[in-house]
């Protein structure tokens, strides 16, 4: 449809907001823009839907004015807020304290934002594996599904072996399951997550302890895993998986990270640890890493370590944990990825 004509001069169609809005959401998807139309009340989205299929043709001169008048409005805009709690807890999310955020949600009975399958699908599987025990074979095969490949299989892995079965046959008749069903039991398993009670330490004790305990000494670690057999077995091997000394330096990081290590770590740092491995746990963790970089820099650290004769066990121990500490440190970052030894016996074998 064409503008109505002043005087020869054609003029902007009369258009109400639901219109003009119309246009732009149609303008910004002809341009490629992604528009989180799926985030807006679903009677949004319908009267949204439902005014695009009446517009018709729209002439340039009407066109220009809404986009002249969407840009003005937009340029008078100084600061805008979230609407509502919800909007405003999910704007601080990682701001305010998670107790805090928890209270405010259950006090005014707001459920946390956001596509609920994204919040699920961010957790580690090992707090996944509840909801599989926990919920219906029809709703754990329906969770199986919406994670990633990696992670389903990982969860997979991890189920015994009749629910694992149960899980992955129940999978074959998710065909017919609706979006509004999927949706449903979403925002079920995310409400659950709002129910735990916010944890003051992000890592499990077993981790918090082997952390501690990989930057003692060896004499201080070795008494404190001795108690732990004795008061509490099953956590004590908690613990001993998480310890990373540098006799595992062979077995956890991979021979193509080596000469990345040797590089970050410190070079007098790193012959004072070589030149110290005298004993049976950490002389191997010298070959390996002497035979897993270059001949020329092999070379010159075997003349170093010669150079420095005996060194004191206790300068020996703090530059291996330290040398731990740096290899630690590259791999939280991402630049290197440590290797899990019993998978690696594994491969072996």
């Amino acid at each position: 449809m064409s503008s109505p004509d002043k005087g020869g001069v054609k003029v902007p169609r009369p258009l109400d907001m639901r219109a003009k809005a119309a246009i732009i959401v149609r303008l910004l998807l002809n341009e490629g823009a992604d528009i989180p139309l799926e985030d807006l009340p679903d009677d949004l989205q319908a009267s949204l839907t439902q005014q695009m299929g009446r517009m018709g043709l729209i002439d340039r001169v009407t066109l220009e004015a809404v986009v002249a008048e969407f840009a003005d409005a937009l340029e008078s805009v100084g600061l805008s807020f979230p609407k509502g709690l919800a909007g405003a807890l999910d704007a601080l999310d990682g701001k305010i304290s998670p107790q805090t955020a928890a209270r405010l949600r259950k006090e005014a009975g707001v459920r946390q934002l956001g596509d609920p399958w994204a919040r699920l699908r961010d957790l580690d599987v090992d707090t996944l594996l509840p909801f599989f025990e926990a919920e219906s074979t029809e709703v754990a095969a329906v969770l199986l599904s919406k994670l990633d490949t990696a992670k389903a299989a990982q969860a997979l892995a991890k189920l015994p072996g009749p629910l694992a079965r149960r899980v992955t046959y129940a999978m074959s008749l998710t065909a017919s399951v609706t979006p509004e069903a999927v949706d449903r039991i979403g925002l079920s398993l995310a409400a659950q997550l709002d129910d735990i009670p916010p944890r003051a330490f992000k890592s499990a004790p077993g981790v918090r302890v082997g952390a501690i305990l990989n930057q003692s000494a060896a004499r201080t670690r070795d008494d404190v895993l001795t108690s732990l057999d004795e008061t509490d077995a099953e956590f004590a091997g908690e613990v001993r998986k998480e310890i990373f000394t540098f006799a595992h330096v062979s077995i956890r990081v991979g021979p193509r990270d080596v000469p990345a290590v040797v590089r970050a770590v410190d070079a007098d740092t790193l012959v004072l640890a070589m030149a110290g491995s005298t004993d049976d746990q950490t002389s191997g963790v010298v070959d390996f890493l002497l035979s897993n970089m270059s001949s020329r820099m092999a070379d010159n650290l075997r003349e170093e370590i010669e150079g420095k004769g005996k060194v004191r066990p206790k300068d020996a121990e703090a530059a291996m944990n330290a040398v731990v500490g740096v290899i630690r440190k590259m791999a939280d970052e991402g630049e290197i990825e440590l290797l899990n030894p019993d998978e690696r016996f594994e491969e072996e074998e």
